[in-house]
């Protein structure tokens, strides 16, 4: 067996990671998203994000400042919660909130025939909090997000539209990016909670 294993120190791996993944990108990144950029490609190993994630102008700052005052994290799975510095988020006054196991959830869903994602995003609108939605598995909930914010009723500081999967997943992620809000959104068929999160944390660590 003659594999040849790089010597790295544990607390070294992710900086040598992002350094192989600078390296191998086949296009210069602008100074504001790479760090977002290529932490989604760190998480996933899939260099098609490069080409895949798309901004609203603006986006990352507004972002950025809106965690500094507090802004909370809406999820909506807890995998992505999981996977959300909730240590660093709580230093500015955040946390995370995912509602899709809450029982008011599971019972408003029931009741109107509804995904729990949806029945969850009408929860989280009341929260009275300014609000990052993260949304890394269900369409479902990023189309009620879309309706939410037509009818008025809510106004993310950012919307992260990361579903993965077949089914409405394009098109709920073409709505976010006409309703005129700041967004992150992995574009296509690709995403998931794990980029979702990696979303929120690279705006996370990127505050000065």
């Amino acid at each position: 067996m003659n594999v040849k294993l790089e010597k790295v120190l544990p607390a070294e791996i992710e900086a040598r990671s992002f350094e192989i993944i600078s390296s191998e990108l086949k296009r210069e990144l602008p100074e504001e998203l790479a760090p977002i950029i290529k932490r989604v490609i760190h998480t996933t190993a899939d260099f098609d994000y490069a080409e895949n994630l798309v901004f609203s102008e603006g986006c990352v700052a507004l972002a950025r400042e809106a965690i500094k005052n507090g802004a909370c994290i809406v999820t909506d799975t807890n995998m992505a919660k999981a996977g959300i510095n909730k240590r660093k988020l709580k230093a500015f006054g955040g946390e995370v909130f995912c509602f899709i196991d809450d029982d008011r959830v599971r019972e408003a869903a029931e009741k109107n025939g509804t995904t729990r994602a949806v029945a969850a995003m009408e929860l989280a609108s009341a929260l009275g909090k300014p609000l990052i939605f993260a949304i890394g598995n269900a369409p479902t909930a990023l189309i009620r997000l879309y309706e939410l914010i037509g009818e008025g009723r809510l106004r993310p500081e950012l919307v992260i539209g990361a579903p993965v999967g077949f089914v409405n997943v394009v098109q709920s992620k073409e709505l976010i990016m006409e309703c005129g809000v700041p967004y992150i959104v992995a574009r296509g068929r690709k995403g998931g909670s794990n980029v979702a999160a990696a979303i929120v944390n690279a705006l996370i660590y990127g505050i000065k």
